[in-house]
C-alpha cells in the first residue's frame, strides 16, 4: 500500500496551491467587502480572467476528457486539487468543465451544447430539485406533453445552481404519468430564449441559486438528451458524478481554518497567558486535526474506489456525511476559538460557517446518505470491512 504522490501528481497539486496562494488569497479581503456591501464576490469578467490565465499554464477541463481539450485527471488528482481550492473562500473554479450528461448527447446537441459549454461561450444548468421534490427526486411534477413534433413543458424547479446565468437548461420532466421515475421522465435541453424564467433565491449564503419557471415552453423533439423516458437515469448519473468532490473542497477550508486557529490560539493572551496553553483550546485544536486527516482519508479512498471502477457510491456517501458534519464542526470550535472576532464580518471564519453549512443539505442531504449507507449495509450490498474486508 503506498500513499506516495508521484512526481507529476504532486507537481500538479503543487501549481495548484501557488495558483490560489498568488492569484486567489490576495482577493480575499476585496470578495469580503463587495459580499458586505450585497455584491458579488467576482463577477463573471473577473473569474474569465483568472480562468485563462489558468489555462495558459494548461489548467482547463480538469475531468474534461483530452479528445475534448480536457486534462482528464483522475478522481483522486480531482479531490487533491479541489481541496487545494478549498483553501481560499474566494468563489473559483476552473474553466473547461460541462456537466457529464452532456457527453450523452448526439454529434449535432454536441455542437451546439457541449462543446461550447467547454470552451466558456455557453454556460448550463441541472434541473430536477421541485418545491416538493428535494431529497426524493422520484416525486417531480414538471411535465412535458407531445404536441406534433414538440413538447410543451409546463412547471416549476427550484435551489437550480446556475439558474440565474444559464443560457440553456437540462430540465427533467415527466413525460409519462404512469411510469413516473421507472421509464417516465425525460430531459430536454431548453434554451432560455425558449421562454423560461428564472429568479434569484436569497440564502444564508453567499450561494445564490435560482427558481426556474416554465409555461407552456415549447421544444422540438431533437431537443431530448439520451432517450424518451430514460432521464431519471442521466439525473441519477449527475447527482452520483462525485460525490467525493464536495467533501474533497471542505478538506482544504478545514486546513485553512485550522491553521487561522493555531495562529490565534498562539498570540492571544487571556490572564496572562496564550490562550494554546489551555487545555479546552488544545482539545479543540486535537478534534479537529483528527477529525480532518480521518475526512481525507474518507475521500481518497472513495475517489481511489472511482479510479479502479469500483463501485464507490457508498464510500462516498461516507465521505459527503462525515466531511459535512466534520467540516461544521471544525468551523464552530474555531470561530469560538476566535471569540467575539470570529462572529463579526472582518473575518471570514463566519463566512465559512455559513457555507459549510450547506454541505449537509445540497446534493444528498445527511438524511439521504445516512438511508442509502444503513441500506447498503442492511441488505448486505456491502460488507463492515469494505474492499480491505
Amino acid at each position: 500500500m503506498d500513499f506516495t504522490l508521484s512526481v507529476e501528481e504532486r507537481e500538479v497539486r503543487d501549481w495548484v496551491r501557488t495558483f490560489v496562494q498568488r492569484e486567489l488569497v490576495p482577493l480575499e479581503q476585496e470578495v469580503l467587502r463587495r459580499e458586505r456591501a450585497g455584491q458579488p464576490g467576482i463577477t463573471g469578467e473577473e473569474l474569465t480572467a483568472l480562468q485563462l490565465k489558468a489555462k495558459e499554464s494548461g489548467f482547463w477541463g480538469v475531468q474534461t476528457p483530452e479528445e475534448y481539450g480536457g486534462m482528464g485527471l483522475s478522481a483522486v488528482m480531482t479531490a487533491l486539487l479541489e481541496a487545494e481550492l478549498g483553501r481560499t473562500f474566494v468563489p473559483f473554479r476552473f474553466g473547461g468543465a460541462a456537466d457529464n450528461i452532456l457527453f450523452h448527447a448526439n454529434e449535432e446537441q454536441k455542437q451546439r451544447y457541449l462543446l461550447p459549454t467547454i470552451s466558456g461561450e455557453r454556460k448550463s444548468c441541472f434541473a430536477i430539485t421541485e418545491p416538493g421534490a428535494g431529497s426524493d427526486a422520484r416525486a417531480i411534477r414538471t411535465s412535458a406533453k407531445k404536441d406534433g413534433t414538440d413538447w410543451i413543458i409546463n412547471g416549476e424547479k427550484t435551489f437550480i445552481t446556475g439558474g440565474n446565468e444559464a443560457d440553456f437548461v437540462m430540465v427533467f420532466a415527466v413525460t409519462d404519468p404512469e411510469k413516473g421515475a421507472d421509464g417516465g421522465v425525460t430531459c430536454f435541453l431548453v434554451d432560455r430564449d425558449a421562454g423560461w424564467k428564472s429568479e434569484y433565491i436569497d440564502t444564508m449564503g453567499e450561494w445564490g441559486p435560482a427558481a426556474l419557471v416554465f409555461e407552456d415552453v415549447r421544444v422540438p423533439e431533437t431537443q431530448i438528451l439520451g432517450e424518451v423516458g430514460r432521464g431519471f437515469e442521466l439525473a441519477m448519473q449527475w447527482i452520483g458524478r462525485g460525490r467525493y468532490i464536495l467533501p474533497a473542497h471542505a478538506i482544504g477550508s478545514c486546513e485553512r481554518l485550522i491553521s487561522m486557529a493555531i495562529e490565534h490560539a498562539n498570540n492571544r493572551e487571556t490572564f496572562g497567558q496564550k490562550i494554546a496553553e489551555r487545555q479546552a483550546i488544545q482539545w479543540m485544536i486535537a478534534d479537529s486535526g483528527v477529525e480532518l486527516e480521518a475526512l481525507r482519508w474518507l475521500v481518497l479512498h472513495a475517489a481511489w474506489q472511482v479510479d479502479q471502477g469500483l463501485d464507490s457510491r457508498h464510500a462516498q456517501s461516507i465521505a459527503k456525511l462525515y466531511g459535512g458534519q466534520k467540516a461544521n464542526e471544525i468551523v464552530d470550535r474555531v470561530l469560538q476559538i476566535h471569540g467575539g472576532m470570529g462572529y463579526t464580518r472582518e473575518l471570514p471564519v463566519e463566512r465559512w460557517y455559513r457555507e459549510l453549512r450547506l454541505l449537509r443539505i445540497y446534493e444528498g442531504t445527511d438524511e439521504i446518505q445516512r438511508r442509502t449507507i444503513a441500506r447498503n449495509l442492511l441488505k448486505g450490498h456491502v460488507k463492515i470491512g469494505g474492499v480491505l474486508g
